[in-house]
């Protein structure tokens, strides 16, 4: 258990590429094997899922997932979604809305989901699948919900601008403390460059001591 710093692709936004929860890791196809046991003995799970979405490596953006199941955007391949399914052993389904980069809408842990206005029209799906309540919200007038926050069973980092009513709904909704924060030297979009869940917390190797100490409050590791 603890706070980790790393960079994929010599780049800090780790967010990206790799998305987890409480049991497996999904990895980009060609992964390298060695980077995969250091995140795996980091976030301390044991199964490692390698899948591409629509043909890219850019998970983070393109699917959402709880200890659940997984929501993936709908241009992804029967083929990807086979993988997913017989690997994760989660309902998978193709979110059935025309925006691609589901990630950066959708915020999710056990307990709750908060979505973009944007997903208004696919928010009984959203809670069907993965199995929890869903609000939709803006944060600070920003409609890419999903980057802005980033949440576990045991805590959540939301946008540094957060109001103190919407860090309260967002607390009340994933059930968990809730800390505006950055990522990466002063970063707000915090999909980008955190990986977590309920044991462990991987951020870009750019991020600064004190946001290091605010991530180790936000998700309590």
């Amino acid at each position: 258990m603890g706070i980790y710093k790393y960079a994929f692709y010599k780049s800090p936004n780790i967010g990206i590429f790799v998305k987890c929860n409480d049991h497996f890791i999904v990895l980009p196809l060609g992964f390298a094997p060695t980077k995969t046991t250091i995140l795996s003995k980091y976030l301390e799970v044991t199964d490692n899922i390698y899948v591409s979405i629509a043909d890219t490596r850019l998970l983070g953006p393109m699917m959402v997932m709880n200890n659940n199941g997984i929501l993936v955007s709908y241009i992804t391949s029967d083929e990807e979604i086979n993988i997913l399914k017989e690997k994760s052993q989660l309902n998978v389904e193709r979110l059935k809305s025309k925006y691609t980069a589901i990630g950066n809408l959708i915020a999710t842990n056990d307990h709750g989901a908060i979505v973009s206005p944007l997903c208004n029209d696919v928010k009984t799906q959203i809670q069907d699948i993965l199995g929890v309540s869903v609000i939709s919200m803006s944060i600070s007038g920003f409609i890419q919900t999903g980057a802005l926050i980033v949440a576990t069973n045991k805590g959540a980092a939301a946008y540094p601008n957060a109001s103190d009513d919407e860090i309260k709904t967002i607390s009340d909704i994933l059930n968990v403390n809730v800390e505006p924060v950055t990522i990466n030297g002063g970063i707000p979009f915090l999909a980008s460059g955190i990986i977590a869940n309920s044991k462990s917390v991987v951020v870009g190797n750019m991020t600064s001591g004190p946001e290091l100490i605010m991530l180790s409050r936000a998700f309590n590791v």
